[in-house]
């Protein structure tokens, strides 16, 4: 894939109103999902589920893009199309996840660095035969006592930037994920602080590896309140650090961003991002929306495994892609969410 190539991928997975679907949960993640509506995760489980995402009449109008996971793009849909080219048909980019987890940070207690650059130039070669346009790769970072250390962030933007590096030499663009995680009792202001010298370390790695900024997306997560803490910013808090945090730190040659929801309810990830474009029209990158559960929690209890229930978890899912389109465009209201 040539320069310019690259370059209309990474354009066409932040096109206007539209976002990216991530169904790239590893085999225990999804397994932990279907334990919430008692489903076995089998292999044909998963197909299924994966299918009625995929194949969703009408998702095309609202998603660019899908991440898969390594199985899932070996598998096909129920009439025997393979996943990959049945999103190219209908005009969805199929990405793939490429790191093989957080482990343990040596060294460093409570802090995890993200592994999978071993045999990846091979891997990726494979995925781009297979259909892959563009890939991911997450990096986690903790806040907590003492945490996260720079070693941990300085680590993790080292392997995003060499990730990226192999993408790009591959002909794939690169979605590099660095999250703060959500999960603790921190303050609004300490996420913003740790987000801050996250995306800066990173810029700044990606760009001493020789990594062209304007054929990769940033996918990251917004800066909120530990769920932990007893003081939850707003709606508006959330968009105005989070916007100000990306204008200080993230360049403006890099075509998008889209954000992870890490955790947030359905609705308020859409209200987030929906007042970060509804407050701020001309920024230098649109900003969309990644989200796995996010957008799949209505749709996966509506299915609950039963292949009758595929039609209403499909418009379960498709209502939370238009919501998510709107709020690109910073049009969504929650009254939206009534007349579903």
């Amino acid at each position: 894939m040539s320069a310019a190539e690259l370059e209309a991928t990474a354009k066409a997975m932040v096109a206007k109103g539209k976002g990216i679907l991530a169904i790239d949960e590893s085999t225990p993640t999804i397994k932990k999902r279907f334990d919430t509506i008692s489903v076995e995760s089998t292999e044909e489980n998963r197909r299924a589920y994966r299918d009625l995402l995929i194949t969703n009449p009408g998702g095309n109008e609202y998603i660019s893009g899908m991440i898969l996971f390594d199985e899932t793009i070996r598998q096909s849909t129920s009439n025997g199309t393979p996943f990959s080219k049945a999103l190219v048909v209908q005009g969805i980019m199929p990405g793939i996840k490429v790191d093989t987890g957080a482990k343990e940070f040596a060294l460093h207690p409570g802090e995890k660095v993200t592994e999978g650059l071993d045999g990846l130039r091979d891997r990726l070669t494979e995925y781009k035969a297979l259909g892959a346009k563009f890939a991911k790769w997450r990096a986690v970072i903790t806040i907590g006592d003492n945490i996260p250390s720079q070693a941990c962030i300085d680590a993790n933007a080292h392997a995003l930037s060499r990730y990226a590096g192999l993408c790009q030499e591959a002909g794939i663009v690169p979605m590099v994920e660095p999250e703060v995680l959500m999960d603790a009792d921190n303050t609004i202001e300490r996420c913003y602080e740790v987000t801050e010298n996250t995306l800066s370390t990173l810029f700044n790695t990606l760009k001493s590896q020789d990594v062209a900024i304007e054929h990769t997306i940033l996918k990251t997560n917004m800066v909120v309140s530990g769920k932990q803490c007893s003081v939850q910013a707003n709606v508006e808090q959330v968009a105005e650090q989070t916007v100000k945090c990306l204008l200080a730190n993230v360049p403006a040659e890099l075509p998008g961003i889209v954000f992870l929801s890490g955790g947030q309810s359905a609705e308020l990830a859409t209200a987030h991002l929906n007042e970060m474009n509804a407050k701020n029209p001309d920024l230098p990158w649109p900003l969309s929306f990644s989200y796995g559960r996010a957008l799949q929690e209505p749709c996966l209890k509506t299915w609950s495994g039963d292949s009758a229930n595929v039609g209403a978890a499909q418009a379960a899912l498709l209502h939370r892609e238009k919501c998510n389109s709107l709020a690109c465009n910073g049009e969504y209201t929650t009254d939206m969410e009534n007349a579903a």
